[in-house]
């Protein structure tokens, strides 16, 4: 028998883990209105609530700040990040599942809702598309700061494209705002309704961002 039958091969096998979200709900009524996040890389949904919750000051909205699904340490402190390039196809296919179940117990817990609004920060912008545009649910609008559109969604999804508001900071090195009008180019030209903002700032969620989606979060409620 050769030696290639005894080399080792790949196999995936599916697993059930229990990922965590932070939720809080409106100050007053119902629950009619959803924002929910997704963080960047090494950091956790409890990092991030404090930005999503600053863009809702007068709580008209529920808010839910969603953690990744891969845990790490960072020196003394439990982090977390979405996925690498390692098997990526699947993390795909799990985190988009994720999603789905965490929007679906909100469902239970508070009724249905009438407008969703997505935003991910950096890392979290890939699973903010991707749960926007290849979710259960039907999204209003996508907002994205600091990351790229996934290439495989550049032309769209499952879902119809929600509107799309893109930020980046006018000294992001990661993010630059040519990388962010070349992806504005692309899902424009896809047929979804973009709006643009470059901030003062670098690699960050700052007081820049929470003032522009502030403003986009009091439109909506206003109808």
């Amino acid at each position: 028998m050769s030696d290639a039958a005894f080399q080792a091969q790949l196999r995936h096998a599916a697993a059930t883990v229990h990922g965590r979200y932070l939720v809080r709900p409106p100050y007053k009524g119902g629950a009619s209105h959803w924002f929910v996040g997704f963080h960047g890389q090494a950091q956790t949904a409890a990092m991030f609530l404090p930005g999503l919750l600053a863009a809702d000051p007068h709580g008209e909205w529920l808010v839910a700040s969603v953690q990744a699904l891969h845990p790490f340490y960072r020196r003394d402190e439990v982090v977390a990040g979405w996925m690498t390039r390692e098997d990526r196809e699947y993390a795909i296919v799990d985190n988009t599942g994720y999603v789905a179940t965490v929007l679906d117990q909100l469902a239970t817990e508070y009724g249905a809702p009438r407008t969703i609004v997505l935003a991910g920060f950096s890392q979290g912008v890939a699973m903010a598309y991707r749960a926007a545009l290849n979710g259960t649910r039907p999204i209003h609008t996508l907002i994205t700061v600091g990351g790229d559109t996934p290439p495989e969604l550049r032309a769209g999804g499952t879902q119809p494209w929600p509107r799309v508001l893109m930020l980046t900071g006018d000294a992001d090195p990661w993010y630059t705002p040519e990388l962010l009008a070349a992806d504005a180019a692309a899902v424009g030209a896809a047929g979804a309704e973009v709006r643009t903002t470059v901030f003062a700032g670098a690699h960050e969620w700052n007081e820049a961002v929470v003032a522009t989606v502030a403003e986009h979060l009091r439109a909506i409620v206003a109808g």
